[in-house]
């Protein structure tokens, strides 16, 4: 059976870095697979991606050497079941802001004796390279469970959240997060209340054991989260990246205006 060396990375307290992938085709993911980032997660909250379209990205992605990650639209079992039954290494679920809405992730996502994860299925195993008694055995060990801290509950809340046995990493969502305290959306500010809340999650990751991460917008936004010890980083999307190299292009050449970039 396959290993996850994305979670296995975290777990040694490693950095581990990777992008979003909010265009719903499997032809993008094949791509982005090939890039040499740890892991793509396939974004199912804000993007018109199909159950289907997304099981075909994890097969591709998986079948590269890549990790095939997961954001579902909301913090339910069907969501959580759904994507891991069809081929996700791992699941990263939005605004989870109470010690029980971070058991129920852990509920759904793993098996006895940790959570209730249903069994059944074939493609779960196909892309970790085994059959379906081997992946029952040992998908404890290798499925990566991600709770996104973007919101002030979360941040109230987060030692309670993050020491619910199960949790691998707590990723924090800088967007949603600064609307959580009516400030515009950003990846980052220098706004007293945003950056005592991203000190507050860090610190509690690591008393928790648990892996700090952070969405962030560029490359010099990473270096520096790595320099601080932040080990689960997502530098853009892959729009992003698409637009943001266009963008250059145009003004380059001289070519007109451009609409604002959309890095995420």
């Amino acid at each position: 059976m396959k290993t996850n060396p994305a979670r296995a990375a975290l777990k040694a307290g490693q950095p581990s870095v990777g992008t979003w992938l909010a265009l719903p085709d499997p032809t993008f993911a094949g791509l982005m697979s090939t890039t040499g980032l740890a892991w793509l997660t396939v974004e199912l909250e804000h993007s018109p991606a199909s159950m289907e379209t997304a099981a075909q990205c994890f097969a591709i992605i998986a079948a590269s050497g890549c990790v095939p990650l997961a954001r579902v639209p909301w913090n339910t079992v069907e969501n959580i079941k759904r994507v891991l039954d069809t081929g996700a290494f791992g699941v990263v679920v939005p605004l989870v802001n109470s010690r029980a809405e971070a058991e129920a992730v852990v509920k759904a996502a793993r098996y006895r004796p940790i959570g209730e994860r249903s069994v059944g299925g074939q493609l779960q195993a196909a892309n970790f390279a085994t059959d379906g008694a081997t992946y029952y055995r040992k998908a404890n060990d290798e499925i990566l469970v991600v709770v996104m801290a973007e919101h002030v509950d979360a941040i109230k809340n987060i030692d309670d959240i993050l020491s619910v046995p199960g949790i691998d990493a707590v990723f924090i969502g800088p967007n949603d997060l600064h609307a959580s305290m009516g400030l515009m959306p950003a990846f980052e500010s220098d706004h007293p209340e945003f950056q005592a809340a991203v000190k507050k999650v860090f610190e509690s990751a690591r008393v928790h054991g648990v892996a700090p991460g952070i969405h962030v917008a560029d490359t010099a936004m990473a270096k520096r989260r790595l320099d601080e010890g932040w080990q689960m980083i997502a530098v853009a999307s892959e729009v992003g990246f698409m637009l943001e190299k266009a963008s250059d292009v145009v003004t380059s050449l001289g070519l007109g205006q451009h609409g604002p970039i959309a890095k995420y």
